[in-house]
């Protein structure tokens, strides 16, 4: 029975619809909005912006109108009634009758606070900001395991349908070489949001998402994510990123000895040309008769052959995650494993003193490395960086480490990411979901 219709029988068997609350009323949130009140049996009861005005249009837009609250408990007996609310404040969602909390800010910061809010009241959390999962991803599914809720990643988005093919292969017991995306914008390592401020403005975005985009941020937050969820290793610090088509992926991403660019096999990377807004998998088959067979079948020469999807829906399929987490009980990604991590290597030569402006913004650019090297190194997580300073000078190009910063140690994810670091070390404090969020409202 496809999702549709079992909303529907949900509907009629329960006789109110799924209870929504959006965090974030930017452009992913509004399209995952669109999309979503487009099913049967869902209502969005609740968007939180800091902005308020944007919360209102999010839902006015959506055909709501918002009702007036006077705090959180005026706020919960409005939706248990049936309407819904505009709220700037993520520590309100908790008092609220919510069935799944999305949160698309995009903020790592936001993100975490808001999943640990939801969590706590026994709320699913989908989120649509991936680079909080690279960073603190593994403690905050061990914290939804304590919740009993449904935590995700959502769908849409190129580390989820990737996932998808990689587990169809593995289903399929080929073995699979590399698993990856086309990337839409030439690399630029050194872009920042003034240099792109023009090519923004005509895109209608803001100048420091165009430039995680740009300067491949965004592609080692989103290989460093379907590494975590799939086991996955890296090809190598920052990957290969080598052009390509899609019918010539399956020589691209074969093993060096074979003609491709890859020393092993196991790894995401991703690729430049033709192949985005798509996502792939190459895989590889060592018996006659299944060679001959996918041969036959016009997937290649073999013995390598790439599986494609030519597009990925961002925001419009993220509802998918919120019917797969309510109507069947389960994530569509979270961190199974830890086998990547995401740095920060500078754009320029900065000064002790200096202040980071995060991913996105004029000083770092987000390098994707395995795990292990990550730890041996004492390198830092870009998720981390947002308002650390510099302790010393450090050249262009440097990758930075936990002595080169002085990180904001107030920061939620700056203190959710010293526990989980720990969380391998015999007799280490591990904060169960209540404590942290207890910690989290008392400041």
């Amino acid at each position: 029975m496809s999702y549709r219709d079992r909303l529907q029988l949900r509907l009629e068997e329960t006789g109110r619809p799924l209870r929504i609350g959006l965090v974030g009323a930017g452009q992913m949130g509004r399209g995952f909005a669109a999309q979503l009140l487009r099913m049967p049996g869902i209502t969005l009861s609740a968007v939180v912006d800091v902005q308020h005005e944007r919360a209102v249009e999010a839902l006015t837009q959506a055909g709501i109108t918002p009702v007036e609250t006077l705090g959180p408990d005026d706020a919960a007996r409005v939706v248990e009634a049936g309407g819904s609310v505009a709220l700037t404040r993520p520590e309100d969602l908790g008092s609220l009758p919510l069935d799944v909390v999305v949160e698309a800010t995009g903020v790592p910061e936001v993100a975490v606070n808001v999943a640990v809010q939801a969590l706590a009241a026994g709320i699913n959390v989908a989120t649509l900001t991936v680079e909080a999962d690279v960073t603190v991803g593994r403690y905050l599914t061990h914290l939804a395991g304590q919740s009993g809720a449904v935590y995700s990643v959502c769908r849409g988005d190129e580390p989820v349908e990737t996932k998808i093919l990689v587990d169809y292969a593995r289903d399929l017991n080929f073995e699979v070489i590399c698993a990856g995306k086309g990337k839409n914008n030439p690399l630029d390592p050194y872009a920042t949001p003034e240099s792109l401020a023009e090519r923004a403005g005509t895109k209608q975005m803001n100048p420091k998402m165009l430039t995680s985009f740009v300067d491949g941020s965004k592609a080692m937050i989103e290989m460093a994510s379907l590494a975590n969820t799939t086991g996955l290793g890296v090809s190598t610090r920052g990957m290969h990123g080598p052009p390509s088509t899609v019918p010539t992926l399956h020589e691209t991403f074969s093993l060096v000895e074979d003609g491709g660019v890859l020393e092993k096999a196991g790894v995401v990377d991703y690729c430049t040309g033709p192949v985005a807004p798509g996502v792939f998998v190459v895989i590889r088959t060592e018996d006659p008769y299944v060679h001959h067979e996918m041969s036959y079948l016009q997937m290649g020469d073999g013995p390598y052959f790439a599986l494609y999807r030519p597009y990925h829906l961002a925001s419009i399929e993220a509802p998918l995650t919120v019917y797969e987490m309510v109507l069947d009980g389960r994530a569509s990604l979270t961190t199974e494993h830890w086998t990547a991590e995401v740095g920060a290597q500078t754009k320029r030569a900065m000064s002790a003193g200096e202040r980071i402006d995060g991913i996105g913004g004029a000083t770092v650019r987000g390098m994707i490395d395995p795990a292990e090297d990550f730890a041996r190194e004492g390198l830092v997580p870009l998720g981390v960086l947002s308002g650390a300073v510099l302790t010393r000078d450090v050249p262009v190009d440097h990758v930075l480490t936990y002595e080169d910063v002085a990180l904001e140690e107030s920061s939620l994810i700056v203190r959710m990411r010293r526990i989980q670091e720990a969380m391998d070390t015999p007799g280490a404090e591990v904060p169960a979901l209540g404590d942290l969020q207890r910690r989290l409202v008392a400041g």
